[in-house]
């Protein structure tokens, strides 16, 4: 016998980005086009080549036990901190959602960073045997979705992707399959990531993926302007609440937008660099579609990968066209790592969070520092401040290293 798929809608929402924290402040940040990203602060980077990021500002002990916070790394602290916002955001207590019936789906691109790199010191710089027993249970990937589960004694499905900068995205869109086939009631989900490090900066400076504005950090991450030199690595965290439709509404929740559609695939082409044309990015678009079941022309908006870098933004721009059209024929697109940077795995969860409060609100988030467009990206990028716009349908996508692609398409619900 076929199972009838149930609909999935979004009540709840917890963002912790350089920007600001919690649904109200987020959303205050975008439509203010705060930026985010400021020198470093958590560590000495002065002998970096790149030495500015965004840094989340948020009191650890407003929401952990300080004793408890010392055993998790700080990619999990901030999951912990989403999902409280989350479930407040949707007016759930822990009472609520504890038991079967909810699970969780968290993920993160890289794990503990900052946990590898204080205990590589203590093994290489002093004695192996002084490392933390909690070692390896704190930087492992899972542990994010394992630490919300156990917070809350959600004993329901629970997963974690781990796709690079595409997790947060592919993090909501499994949750939305396990509630669309009747097996969780409540899921909590997005993505979360620490990646603000010694050895997170260097890595990817090395790399030459970084922009390197130490002196001008607010104009630093400049989506699909014609000086763009690199993104600007962020921490964050996004976790949403995703509700069975009849759930939701027997319990008289408030209700951003209905998710309908997911998408996934691979470019198959290069470890860092897109498929050219943006063909892989296009593939998983049209995918996510015709999943919800919507025409190109009814997408309203679009919020985009857009990290800064040449390669991205040229071929994330040429996929949009690929399935969408011209400029005349595309919706608005816009990138909100202009103002929080890149939160790699973190970057799904939080740009579907803005992606369903530009439904919610009307508000398209703008594109910060995009004051000399490339003149190959002639898209409307919704450049420099918000837009008051009411939106139907729209669509969050992200890309990542191993050329992995994830897009969301989300519903006003009606």
């Amino acid at each position: 016998m076929e199972k009838t798929m149930k609909r999935v809608v979004i009540t709840g929402v917890g963002p912790v980005t350089p920007i600001g924290v919690g649904a109200d402040a987020f959303a205050t940040a975008q439509r203010e086009a705060r930026n985010g990203i400021r020198p470093i602060r958590n560590f000495d980077a002065s002998d970096l080549t790149v030495r500015i990021a965004g840094e989340v500002d948020v009191d650890l002990d407003a929401y952990l036990d300080p004793k408890a916070a010392k055993r998790l790394d700080r990619f999990v602290q901030l999951a912990l901190i989403g999902s409280d916002l989350a479930l407040a955001d949707a007016g759930l207590t822990g009472e609520d959602v504890a038991g079967e019936r909810t699970g969780t789906s968290v993920g993160s691109g890289i794990g503990g960073l900052g946990t590898w790199e204080k205990e590589s010191r203590v093994r290489f710089d002093r004695n192996p045997m002084r490392m933390s027993p909690f070692f390896i249970p704190m930087l492992i990937a899972n542990m994010a979705s394992g630490h919300v589960a156990m917070r809350y004694g959600l004993t329901g499905p629970s997963t974690s992707v781990v796709t690079a900068c595409a997790t947060g995205s592919g993090a909501v869109g499994d949750a939305f399959r396990i509630v669309q086939r009747g097996e969780a009631d409540v899921m909590l989900a997005g993505g979360t990531e620490a990646p603000v490090t010694p050895m997170g900066i260097a890595g990817f400076a090395v790399m030459k993926a970084l922009s390197t504005r130490n002196d001008d950090p607010e104009t630093a991450s400049r989506p699909f302007s014609r000086e763009r030199d690199g993104f600007v690595a962020g921490e964050g965290a996004g976790i949403l609440v995703l509700e069975e439709l009849e759930h939701a509404k027997a319990r008289g929740a408030r209700i951003y937008a209905e998710i309908v559609g997911y998408a996934t695939s691979a470019d198959a082409h290069h470890i860092t660099a897109p498929a050219p044309g943006g063909a892989g990015a296009a593939r998983c678009l049209t995918w996510a579609l015709r999943d919800a079941g919507v025409d190109a022309s009814d997408v309203g908006y679009i919020n985009a990968h857009g990290t800064s870098t040449p390669a991205n933004d040229l071929n994330e721009t040429l996929a949009i066209k690929t399935v969408f059209g011209e400029r005349d024929s595309a919706p608005p697109v816009s990138s909100t790592k202009s103002m929080t940077g890149h939160t790699l795995g973190a970057a799904g969860g939080i740009e579907a969070i803005a992606t369903v409060q530009a439904i919610a609100g009307g508000v398209l988030p703008p594109t910060r520092n995009l004051h000399d467009p490339d003149p190959e990206l002639d898209l409307d990028f919704v450049a420099n401040e918000a837009r008051d716009v009411q939106v139907d349908v729209a669509v969050s996508q992200n890309f990542a290293f191993g050329g992995q692609n994830a897009a969301l398409v989300f519903r006003r619900f009606t």
